[in-house]
């Protein structure tokens, strides 16, 4: 792809929009951002080259300042999609919205660029059904952070094309992320059918008393998370018992039935469990202590990644 090509506009200067620009600025493309909100699409541009320069400070990003220079706001949608190849949509998770800004979308953007949602929650066939340009659309669902966290999920509707899924993996790739394919789409992608069942656990351990709310933690960020940061489950179980996955089922997956037949259930986030849950937790969400998380948060996923990126180069 040409530098007169990498052009794409983000669609949304929120939280998870501004991430975009910064990744796709960082990777040299040009951005623009658009926004109906008009205090935020003005706040955007600074808070972008804040994150960029943060980012630069962990060897994650070369040139924060040109890098930021390459982010501009645009006038309108018409605007922000003028010449582009890749549109990345961060709206509302809302289906009659999507509808509404893919259609616009379909009709303003060059017809051979990408139309790409964020959405972590709605399957690109709920809003794109009954567009000229379908083949084109899919969802890209990111991690929050993005710039930090670089899996995202690629799914398309039955009408998407292959060829529109493997350019948007090619593009994503080449920007730094991790592209993975859904090949059908299921409510929740991946990641957050996942994290459900996880999650849905440690309801129900906290709320039934088994385990504190900060020792269910523990378990996850000193135990789990470490191996997860660089194994998958599937490489997690090769590696614990000598034949392999083939071994592994024969020796475990007799307990882990027991437990799936008795899987949490939706209750766990209804009252009473919830209130126990929310009670278990010793702190308070004060605005203080939530800013306080994000940037600690923040800082620390960015010495992980560039420890990861460190180990790739070297392996």
């Amino acid at each position: 792809m040409t530098s007169t090509e990498r052009n794409v506009a983000i669609v949304g200067a929120g939280l998870i929009g501004r991430a975009w620009a910064a990744i796709f600025a960082r990777a040299g493309w040009n951005v623009r951002l658009t926004d109906p909100h008009t205090p935020t699409l003005a706040a955007a541009p600074g808070l972008i080259r804040d994150e960029l320069r943060a980012l630069a400070r962990h060897g994650l990003a070369s040139d924060p300042d040109g890098a930021a220079a390459r982010v501009s706001i645009a006038t309108d949608l018409a605007d922000a999609v003028k010449n582009v190849t890749f549109v990345q949509e961060n709206g509302p998770e809302n289906v009659e919205q999507k509808i509404a800004i893919f259609a616009e979308l379909d009709r303003l953007a060059p017809p051979n660029a990408l139309l790409v949602s964020s959405t972590s929650a709605i399957v690109a066939s709920r809003f794109t059904q009954n567009l000229p340009g379908r083949a084109r659309c899919l969802v890209g669902h990111p991690v929050n952070p993005p710039h930090l966290v670089p899996l995202v999920e690629l799914c398309g509707a039955p009408w998407t094309s292959a060829e529109a899924i493997e350019r948007a993996r090619n593009i994503y790739r080449e920007i730094g992320q991790v592209p993975v394919t859904v090949n059908k789409e299921i409510n929740g992608f991946i990641l957050n059918r996942l994290q459900g069942a996880l999650l849905a656990e440690a309801f129900r351990l906290v709320g039934e008393g088994f385990v504190s709310a900060e020792d269910l933690d523990h378990t996850v960020k000193d135990g789990l998370g470490l191996r997860w940061s660089f194994l998958g489950p599937f490489e997690t179980i090769e590696l614990n018992a000598p034949g392999g996955i083939p071994d592994y089922c024969a020796r475990y997956t007799g307990f882990y039935k027991e437990l799936a037949a008795a899987a949490a259930g939706p209750e766990v986030y209804q009252s009473p469990n919830v209130d126990r849950v929310i009670a278990a937790w010793p702190h308070q969400p004060t605005p203080e202590r939530i800013a306080k998380r994000t940037i600690q948060r923040n800082e620390r996923l960015a010495a992980l990644a560039a420890h990861k990126t460190s180990h790739v180069e070297k392996s």
